[in-house]
Parts: structure tokens; C-alpha cells; sequence
């Protein structure tokens, strides 16, 4: 699991490959991701928008913008979470992704959030350490 901690706001991603939706030979590699969204701080907040840099193991990356996630703009409270699974697919057997989260809180202040970078590993590519 990846974590990081941004204006109070904690947000954690587990990925896992889909080996069963992959297909090695036709360069379909899929994965899930599950993201947790805990608000640690004393203010209401709420998610607006979500950016999200998708980068494979050739270095190509591709940019993913819009409003909410999964359809939701979700509002959290104090102590409040607010969980999600969402996917990724790429042609290459590895890769990563990272963004922010657009927040408001309830006096109308913007802020970004960060979404921790995190791995896209298969057992379809070459290991190694980075």
C-alpha cells in the first residue's frame, strides 16, 4: 500500500494486476487500484476534480482530468473516508501513476491534494530496482 498525507487529508492506494482481463500477446495489461480518502483535519472538505499522470515502461505518459471520481464528488467530515476502485490498462507490462485531488473546504479555499505515486507491476515484464 502507498500513503502520503497532504492539508490533512490522507490518501492510500493499493494497485493489484488483473491477470484474468490481461492478454500479454495483444500488449493489454490491466490493473485496479483502490484508493482510500481519510480526513484527518478539523474541516468538511470536499473532492472536486481528479488529475492523474499514467506513465508505461517506455516513458510515455498519458494525462487523465475531470470532475469527481467514479462519479462522485464526495463530501468528508471530520473522521470521515471515502472509499473507491477504479482501473488503469497500458500496452506494456509495467508502469506508474500519480495526481492530485482538487479539494474545497467549506469557506470556498481550493487546494490540491497528493495521490501517492505508485507501481503498476505484472509478472508479464523485467524486474528491477529503482
Amino acid at each position: 500500500m502507498y500513503s502520503t498525507v497532504t492539508h490533512d487529508i490522507k490518501v492510500s492506494v493499493q494497485p493489484m494486476f488483473l491477470e484474468d482481463e490481461s492478454d500479454p500477446d495483444t500488449h493489454r495489461y490491466i490493473w485496479a487500484y483502490r484508493i482510500e480518502i481519510e480526513n484527518l483535519g478539523s474541516k468538511t472538505v470536499q473532492l472536486l476534480n481528479r488529475f492523474w499522470q499514467i506513465t508505461d515502461s517506455r516513458g510515455e505518459t498519458q494525462e487523465v482530468k475531470g470532475p469527481g471520481v467514479v462519479g462522485e464528488q464526495p463530501v468528508l467530515a471530520c473522521g470521515e473516508s471515502f472509499n473507491y476502485t477504479s482501473g488503469a490498462p497500458l500496452t506494456t507490462p509495467s508502469g506508474f501513476m500519480v495526481g492530485t485531488f482538487e479539494m474545497t473546504d467549506m469557506d470556498g479555499n481550493h487546494f490540491d491534494i497528493a495521490i501517492p505515486a505508485f507501481s503498476l507491476d505484472s509478472p508479464h515484464g523485467q524486474h528491477t530496482v529503482n
